[in-house]
């Protein structure tokens, strides 16, 4: 098995809103320890350590070790399957909103 594969699933990744608030953390800073990501939670630093860990095993969070210190940092490449899949989505209600539109005109009319 290849060592830098995901081992967890993208979606079951973002499914938990702490780890949403987690990458928009990473998102907005090019690396966080895991005590600087703790202090914007009302949970232990090991909780959040099990949610990066979750995210990490996703892919979509990399670490790099400084001195004693473990910097974070958001890798959002594997966000773009969940982009891909959405912009279909995204076509299928244009398109029904389009025609709800033009129903609901032509019924004025």
């Amino acid at each position: 098995m290849n060592a830098s594969a995901p081992t967890h699933d993208i979606y079951d990744a973002i499914a938990d809103p702490t780890r949403r608030k987690l990458i928009r953390l990473l998102a907005d800073a090019d690396e966080l320890p895991l005590n600087q990501l703790t202090a914007h939670f009302s949970m232990g630093r090991t909780a959040v350590a099990k949610h990066l860990t979750i995210l990490k095993e996703a892919g979509l969070v990399t670490d790099r070790k400084v001195g004693r210190e473990t910097r974070n940092r958001l890798n959002p490449t594997p966000l773009r399957e969940i982009q891909d899949w959405l912009s279909y989505y995204e076509k299928f209600w244009t398109t029904n909103l389009q025609k709800l539109d033009y129903l609901l005109r032509e019924e004025q009319s």
